[in-house]
């Protein structure tokens, strides 16, 4: 089996390191506070100290088969610094400002690969966004939206972050770059915000974010565009706080932590219509398991399968920096396969091989 060095453990880069010592790798985390769920777990040795420190000499730990970036956006970014100039394999989950694709040239020179934003979304929209085009040419329209939520209204925020709160409040800040009239615009995060109704949970509100990163410039669409979803009232909040001045990041961090006892769910719908009419929908939902909460399972499931896809195929992707709606359509059925074996609802077409 594969030696794979993880970097990061919180929610979901445990589920991934879980995940992948449960199949019989051998998982090396580093990570100055790992969750508690890899303490003691057979497979997973644990390096206590700086990941970025640990991934500039990660030989010094043994045989390295494949690295998983796991960071929050900004040691994330750090981290690919490092790893895009070393011969490594390396699924890269960080979801940083400054996307690895900027440094392709630098990898190859180096011969690193690098396979990038692989989970939920970006990720497994971007391999379905993917399929439409593949099936409906040129897009009229792309849609992406998805949220992690509470199932019902909590009360305060109605919400908990299922992943870094500080990459929650990048996505508050950062702003959305879509396609309008077939060309890149930017626009202000948080804006055209709407209610819909996801099944089984009523009326929530959408609003723009940052989220379709590479298929701004792989998938040709007069109109794409990419929404985060909260229970209502949750995004006014943060607009009148930050607006008056009083938004406390520290308090943020606090009241957004994550709460295992709270029901929740991870809720994406992707949405694409060709030139003639012809629409494709998919629909992905899961609530969590004793495995691991939706998010961490619907993210960290995309992306523990490119890895073991990876390690099947070592000659899946030749060094560089590639994005998921690269890899092939096989391979993305056996992703979403694996995912509705394990529960995750996933309802829509078939990938076409």
């Amino acid at each position: 089996m594969a030696s794979i060095h993880c970097l990061g453990a919180g929610l979901v880069g445990s589920y991934v390191a879980c995940r992948l010592a449960d199949r019989g790798h051998e998982v090396h985390v580093h990570d100055m506070q790992p969750h508690h769920s890899v303490v003691g777990r057979i497979g997973i040795t644990i390096h206590h100290g700086d990941a970025l420190e640990n991934c500039e000499e990660l030989l010094e730990y043994g045989n390295v088969d494949i690295v998983v970036n796991m960071l929050p956006g900004e040691l994330g970014k750090i981290a690919m610094n490092t790893l895009n100039e070393q011969r490594y394999r390396t699924v890269d989950l960080s979801f940083s400002d400054d996307t690895p694709d900027l440094q392709d040239e630098k990898a190859r020179d180096w011969g690193a690969s690098i396979l990038w934003d692989v989970g939920i979304a970006p990720g497994l929209s971007n391999m379905l966004l993917a399929e439409a085009f593949r099936r409906l040419g040129p897009l009229a329209k792309g849609e992406v939206r998805v949220g992690g939520n509470p199932t019902g209204p909590t009360g305060g925020w109605n919400y908990m972050a299922p992943f870094s709160p500080k990459d929650v409040i990048a996505e508050y800040t950062r702003p959305a770059r879509v396609i309008r009239d077939g060309e890149e615009v930017v626009l202000p995060a948080l804006s055209e915000r709407h209610l819909i109704e996801v099944p089984e949970h009523g009326q929530m509100e959408a609003f723009l974010t940052d989220g379709l990163r590479s298929v701004l410039g792989s998938i040709p669409a007069v109109e794409m565009s990419e929404y985060t979803v909260r229970w209502p009232g949750h995004i006014q909040r943060f607009i009148d706080e930050r607006d008056e001045g009083i938004l406390d990041e520290d308090e943020l961090l606090r009241e957004w932590w994550y709460d295992h006892k709270i029901p929740e769910f991870t809720w994406m719908e992707v949405r694409a219509e060709g030139h003639d009419g012809a629409e494709m929908v998919w629909r992905v939902t899961d609530y969590g398991g004793d495995d691991g909460s939706s998010m961490a399972r619907s993210t960290g499931m995309v992306t523990a399968c490119c890895v073991e896809e990876w390690l099947a195929d070592p000659g899946m992707l030749p060094p560089g920096v590639h994005a998921p709606e690269a890899l092939d359509p096989e391979v993305v059925a056996r992703i979403i396969d694996t995912m509705r074996s394990e529960r995750v609802s996933i309802e829509g077409p078939d990938i076409e091989l």
